[in-house]
């Protein structure tokens, strides 16, 4: 919702996965669920669900699974799944080697659960007498498209002054702490965190089972600080699809970055050679807001006053002015306070941003409102160069302004991909 920037997701980046070479339980159950048959015309889904860690091909289009191995973590340019649960975490340790272990154990665990299949020994263990290593509540589920992306914050470097892990050399000058911007009114226990993982999935359990079976791995070296459920993409992920509406009833994500433009990711998305910190090549810099929504406020105010203050019609989506939603738009037709015409790319000197953000809805304030409104999450290939300069012009002179509060923040620097089985999640940073 900060940007109308309407820049966002689409493809997968990767290559596939499967820490055993039979078949899992889950596996099983969920392609028989999805209807998958194992005839011959399934021979290319099955085989390429079945492969061994080595092989590295990437699943066919009819696979529910989006592969994790690759040059770019998937999630990112990854077409935007309906469930997010993104969660923060914080480290609790000062054994760096304990952490590293965890990372190892985390990768591991990506791997298999966003292959559809269970953690380590499963969901019924290998011992009885012990807890077992998943804790099952997606088993019969397919794999629903998860992908798991993780972060890392300023505070995993460095925090009041000291060097966290031998890492305070390595932290990105891109990495920045985000400045206050107007109208903030953060919360701290929705802001901030050392290290952060977004799972997004088409079935809600899939993504929740995700987090919480990591956050099981990371007892005793991660806390959850704070964690977000979302729901209804709010941007379209690819060119060709229907753009889906925010909680204000309006299309957001018109002129995303789609995922199969190369270019767009190589120049607004992926860290470059000689960007800064090279354990960063390859990945990007993740921006998490929480942004509330006066929902009663705006139901209450007219169409015209709502179009007004987007710049666009509320029906069809088409700027001042045009007839369709992606007609090219005539940002002078559009209030000059209008979001589209602040956060457009022409308006910013070519500024754009990825993102993927999603509806959420918390019960209530206490004072008989909603707590509603958009999970905004932009990835960029400099914080500085994009996010930064966009909010703060946003924040002074949006019109949207009058129905939106941040109350949530925190930046992260996510680092490319791992590229093959036996490489780990941050592996280009602590290596």
């Amino acid at each position: 919702m900060d940007a109308e920037n309407e820049q966002q997701a689409a493809p997968a980046e990767g290559g596939g996965q499967a820490q055993r070479a039979g078949l899992s339980r889950r596996a099983v159950i969920g392609w028989a669920g999805a209807g998958v048959a194992l005839g011959a015309a399934a021979v290319g889904t099955v085989a390429a669900a079945t492969m061994s860690d080595g092989d590295g091909a990437a699943a066919p289009q009819t696979s529910p699974e989006v592969p994790f191995y690759g040059e770019h973590q998937s999630g990112i340019s990854t077409p935007v799944q309906d469930r997010l649960h993104f969660a923060a975490f914080d480290v609790i340790t000062d054994d760096r080697d304990a952490l590293v272990k965890m990372l190892k154990e985390w990768t591991k665990a990506a791997a298999s659960i966003t292959g559809g299949r269970e953690v380590g020994g499963g969901a019924v263990g290998v011992v009885p007498e012990s807890p077992p290593d998943d804790t099952g509540e997606a088993l019969g589920l397919p794999a629903s498209r998860l992908t798991l992306t993780i972060g890392f914050g300023r505070t995993l470097f460095e925090k009041d002054g000291q060097d966290r892990f031998g890492l305070r050399a390595k932290l990105p000058e891109a990495l920045v702490e985000l400045p206050k911007f107007k109208g903030d009114r953060l919360e701290a226990a929705r802001s901030g965190g050392d290290l952060c993982v977004q799972a997004c999935a088409d079935d809600p359990q899939v993504a929740v089972h995700a987090i919480r079976n990591l956050a099981r791995i990371g007892m005793g070296v991660v806390n959850v600080r704070w964690s977000q459920l979302g729901f209804g993409k709010t941007s379209s992920t690819t060119p060709d699809s229907q753009t889906p509406r925010n909680l204000m009833g309006f299309k957001d994500g018109t002129h995303n970055i789609a995922g199969t433009d190369a270019d767009s990711l190589a120049q607004h998305v992926w860290v470059a050679p000689g960007d800064g910190a090279d354990w960063m090549t390859g990945g990007s810099y993740l921006v998490a807001r929480r942004i509330r929504m006066t929902i009663e406020t705006w139901d209450r105010s007219s169409l015209k006053e709502q179009e007004d203050t987007f710049g666009r019609t509320k029906i069809e989506g088409a700027p001042y002015g045009k007839q369709k939603e992606r007609d090219a738009p005539d940002l002078s037709a559009m209030p000059a306070d209008s979001h589209v015409r602040l956060a457009h790319p022409d308006s910013n000197g070519g500024l754009m941003i990825l993102r993927r953000g999603y509806s959420f809805t918390d019960g209530t304030d206490g004072l008989g409102r909603l707590d509603a409104g958009l999970f905004f999450l932009a990835y960029q290939r400099d914080t500085r160069k994009a996010f930064v300069p966009l909010q703060t012009k946003l924040a002074a002179n949006d019109r949207l302004n009058e129905y939106i509060t941040h109350v949530g923040s925190a930046h992260f620097a996510c680092p490319p991909g791992v590229r093959k089985p036996g490489e780990w999640w941050g592996q280009t940073l602590f290596g």
